[in-house]
């Protein structure tokens, strides 16, 4: 067993090949071997989001607090707010993140496979992003 102290793993800001904008990650947990769970907890700035991704096993998203956004390939982003929780499908396009005016702050829950949780694509346009349906 091993517990994890709050406050002793520094945030991070997340990388601009994979995000657009301010987004900050703070990692619940990176379950060693054989386990492959990992748990992060991101926040966005508003108009902030991920690129266009994959999970190899999928992802669950539970959102904490704010206003989100979360589009699939082919279709409207749809809004997500506080204790609504999405599951993505393993391989399926899609991409998260704040709405333009308002932070959201979500955990994400994913499963790595060879250590790798992501397949990253290009981002997602400013149309894209606009692209909101009901």
């Amino acid at each position: 067993m091993e517990i994890m102290k709050a406050g002793t793993r520094a945030s991070r800001l997340a990388s601009t090949d994979y995000f657009t904008g301010r987004v900050w990650q703070d990692t619940v947990i990176e379950a060693p071997a054989p386990a492959r769970v990992r748990v992060l907890r991101v926040t966005f700035e508003p108009g902030a989001r991920t690129a266009w991704h994959t999970h190899p096993f999928g992802q669950t998203l539970h959102v904490l607090s704010g206003a989100g956004l979360i589009g699939r390939r082919g279709a409207a982003a749809q809004v997500i707010r506080p204790g609504d929780t999405v599951w993505i499908p393993p391989g399926e396009e899609h991409w998260h993140g704040a709405t333009p005016e308002m932070m959201m702050c979500h955990l994400a829950v994913q499963e790595a496979e060879d250590g790798r949780t992501a397949d990253w694509l290009e981002h997602v346009s400013e149309e894209e992003y606009g692209a909101i349906g009901g």
